[in-house]
């Protein structure tokens, strides 16, 4: 298969520089007087992903998870992770200068009120952090008898000899037929929630919504099509993009011209301050807006009303033309899952094949569809143990060799008119019934989801016991969500909707999350299977409310090597069939001979 273009399987870092790195910071924050520093894995943005430039908890601690934080002390340093990252930070880490701590059972918080001296001088960047973040810092600092100090510029950045410039990729537009909707007309629906919460103006922070809102796109960082730049809504009148001219074409300029100002970087601050000056509250986004733009906002003599971005609610429900372009990102994107299937299930059983070949073979099907712009996400290719780790991401150090029992595979791509996300779990050769037993309990869970009929203003909260029913019978669980939601050709993880127990906000027709419940035995073996599902409306025939349901988009087979059907029920069974019989309509048509044969044989009914 061709070669890997899209991610790397290479640590940029490694434990062995913990050490000295830790050292220079302290030196640093010694030389500023400041008696810690908080480092979290974020950008201006708040973005999952960020660019090489601003990956400084990376820099520092060789943790390379998408979340996290560092706290460092002058004589202690912590690493703090969700529970996606128990094990691989203690992989990735210098032990004997970081100490890794479970956000599940400590937080950033108490970390710092329970090692912070009295007196200590804690210090920040407010540019990576958001408001209620720094009010939560100020607290934990203030219980420990500390103080918490905003610094002017990253003491990181000051040691950091040979820190990658930031990103300055080409603006590109995403044109009317796959966004499905004009710019203007955005604009318009997000000044009218602006003009009834009665404020002057709204900083777009979070590039997602800035590249929803102006039909836009870019490549600032990996994996998703992003501008990172900032841009000022006023209630009326034009919004004003913040981006280096430089980055914009004769054709990116006649998509923006009537619809939003462009202007430099380096005039943001002026502008903002400009419209604080005006006198009506301006809208800073709670979830990506950082303190240092609330600070620059009340200089200006303004006020900084700290809600909800409403292009975030709007961005989550996907218009018809949006809809019909992630099912034929899907039909695409189920080809190149099928061939890959259909190739690992003659390579596999050799006992030559390794977690790395598998990646590059699957990122190679994906690209010959001639679509394919990235991968949505650094592919999760686990064997064995590896596929216990949730977020594991194969290194040419952990490579392994992909012997009998599970591999778990967990990708998807980015296409200008969709993004996916699937995961399936295999067997290769002998599996045990204790496996078989795990991957049905979760199979009734993901159908328990896909089958899911519920009243309109139900919220993922209210739905995520469905995929955890059977686990919960069985005396064990899995740790993450059941599901995220999911843009259109934008980010693969996108709020507000989620399955969750932490999922509050009301599921509408349009949005698009993920399926996927799991179980991981650490050491042993993980279970994941994952579909896309869209929010639709359901009649139900003597129904007295309005009711809504999934449609599933994700058209891949599931294993039936996997499933014990002793455990699944009549209904449970049918649901299996149908769906592999859809995948076999929906796919058959599309793939090779060779394929084809495979994709018959694995979508034949279950008790056949």
């Amino acid at each position: 298969m061709a070669s890997c273009v899209y991610q790397s399987f290479d640590k940029p870092t490694s434990a062995a520089t913990g050490g000295p790195r830790l050292k220079a910071l302290r030196d640093e924050l010694a030389r500023r007087g400041i008696d810690g520093f908080v480092v979290p894995r974020a950008d201006q943005h708040q973005g999952e992903y960020v660019p090489p430039s601003d990956d400084r908890l990376a820099w520092l601690t060789s943790f390379s998870g998408s979340a996290g934080y560092a706290v460092v002390l002058a004589d202690a340093a912590a690493v703090l992770v969700d529970g996606r990252y128990t094990l691989q930070v203690r992989d990735e880490i210098d032990l004997d200068a970081f100490t890794p701590v479970a956000l599940a059972e400590t937080s950033v918080e108490a970390w710092i009120e329970a090692h912070l001296k009295p007196g200590g001088k804690l210090g920040y960047d407010p540019w990576l952090h958001t408001v209620q973040q720094t009010e939560r810092l100020a607290a934990a600092v203030g219980a420990a008898g500390g103080e918490l100090v905003a610094l002017t510029s990253n003491p990181i950045d000051a040691v950091w000899a040979e820190r990658p410039a930031p990103p300055s990729s080409p603006v590109i537009a995403q044109p009317l037929e796959f966004a499905g909707e004009a710019a203007s007309a955005k604009i318009a629906k997000v000044q009218d929630a602006l003009a009834k919460a009665r404020v002057g103006a709204l900083v777009i922070s979070d590039p997602h919504n800035l590249a929803w809102l102006l039909n836009i796109r870019g490549s600032d960082v990996t994996h998703t099509p992003l501008v990172l730049a900032y841009a000022l809504l006023p209630t009326e009148g034009q919004p004003t993009l913040f981006v280096d001219s430089t980055r914009i074409d004769d054709a990116v300029s006649a998509h923006l011209a009537g619809v939003a100002a462009v202007a430099a970087p380096s005039s943001f601050a002026a502008a903002l301050a400009a419209v604080a000056a005006k006198g009506a509250p301006v809208r800073l986004d709670a979830a990506t807006g950082a303190m240092a733009l609330k600070q620059a906002i009340e200089q200006g003599g303004g006020k900084a009303d700290i809600g909800a971005d409403p292009i975030t609610r709007l961005k989550a429900v996907k218009n018809v033309v949006e809809q019909q372009g992630s099912r034929s990102a899907h039909r695409r994107d189920g080809v190149a899952m099928a061939r890959f299937l259909a190739w690992f299930a003659r390579e596999a059983p050799g006992g030559k094949l390794t977690e790395i070949a598998a990646v590059e073979a699957l990122e190679g099907f994906r690209r010959q569809t001639n679509a394919l712009m990235d991968v949505s996400f650094p592919t999760i290719a686990g064997a064995g143990p590896h596929a216990a780790m949730p977020h594991y991401r194969v290194t040419r150090a952990s490579d392994l060799t992909i012997e009998p029992g599970i591999f778990l595979v967990d990708s998807g791509g980015q296409y200008r008119d969709g993004t996916t996300d699937i995961t399936r779990t295999v067997s290769v050769g002998e599996v045990t019934d204790e496996m078989r037993d795990r991957f049905t309990r979760v199979l009734k869970g993901h159908i328990a989801i896909a089958t899911a009929i519920f009243p309109k203003g139900t919220s993922g909260a209210q739905l995520d016991a469905l995929a955890r029913l059977s686990l919960w019978q069985a005396g064990t669980d899995f740790d993450h969500g059941t599901g995220h939601g999911v843009g259109s050709y934008l980010s693969v993880h996108e709020g507000p909707q989620r399955l969750s127990k932490l999922g509050t906000v009301p599921l509408e027709p349009g949005m698009i999350l993920s399926n996927e419940p799991g179980y991981y035995k650490e050491g042993a073996y993980g279970i994941r299977i994952e579909n896309l599902i869209l929010v639709e409306p359901r009649e139900v025939a003597g129904g007295e409310r309005p009711m809504l349901g999934f449609e599933t988009l994700s058209f891949t087979p599931i294993d039936r090597a996997l499933i014990d059907p002793s455990l699944m029920t009549e209904d449970e069974i049918a649901w299996l069939d149908a769906y592999h019989a859809d995948v076999l309509a929906h796919i058959g048509p599309l793939v090779d001979a060779e394929t084809l044969l495979w994709l018959q044989e694995t979508t034949r009914p279950l008790l056949s």
